[in-house]
């Protein structure tokens, strides 16, 4: 299973993701009646995500589609991480976000989404946390302005920010080789 928040504009990328999902129900969302699939990543999946110190103990992801549309209008997904060296407790790090995706529009015979909301709580909690629970939380509000398919030059792993972006970087001689920028 990967990351889906990034592929949650693209309706193609976004049903291959969930091919494999689990069908669970319907709710409504926003006033939209959807249908609900769920992905759970499988024990090998999260052993390969895991090393020594750091376990994936579950991985689950819930995505709302419009039942009308069958676009994607809403999106958890949350995974939970046992932290533990040699000779000290374990830390748990359960981290949940959140995505209501709206604004679809037509661009070049695509609906893509073109705004929406974004939230994330990370919880750190374990016997060896003095303070009890340590929560944190993060809200974006994100749109999109100009979008363009098959940019001529550019490969499939990149993306161009947008000019007014680019602009208020100062150009600056890096020293790529600098342990800073690896």
């Amino acid at each position: 299973m990967k990351a889906v928040l990034a592929e949650g504009l693209d309706p193609m990328a976004i049903s291959a993701v969930f091919s494999p999902a689990q069908y669970i129900g319907e709710k409504c969302i926003s006033g939209t009646d959807c249908f609900v699939l769920k992905l759970s990543a499988d024990q090998a999946d999260l052993a390969d995500r895991s090393d020594s110190t750091a376990e994936m103990i579950k991985h689950v992801i819930f995505g709302y589609f419009s039942q009308r549309s069958g676009l994607l209008v809403y999106l958890e997904d949350s995974y939970l991480t046992r932290i533990q060296s040699p000779g000290t407790y374990p830390t748990y790090w359960e981290t949940t976000m959140a995505t209501k995706i709206e604004d679809y529009r037509l661009v070049e015979g695509v609906m893509i989404a073109h705004g929406g909301q974004s939230s994330a709580m990370i919880t750190r909690f374990g016997d060896n946390l003095k303070s009890g629970l340590s929560i944190t939380r993060m809200e974006e509000t994100w749109t999109l302005d100009d979008l363009a398919f098959n940019v001529p030059g550019l490969s499939m792993d990149c993306f161009i920010p947008p000019r007014e972006v680019q602009n208020h970087y100062p150009e600056e001689n890096l020293d790529w080789r600098s342990p800073l920028h690896r």
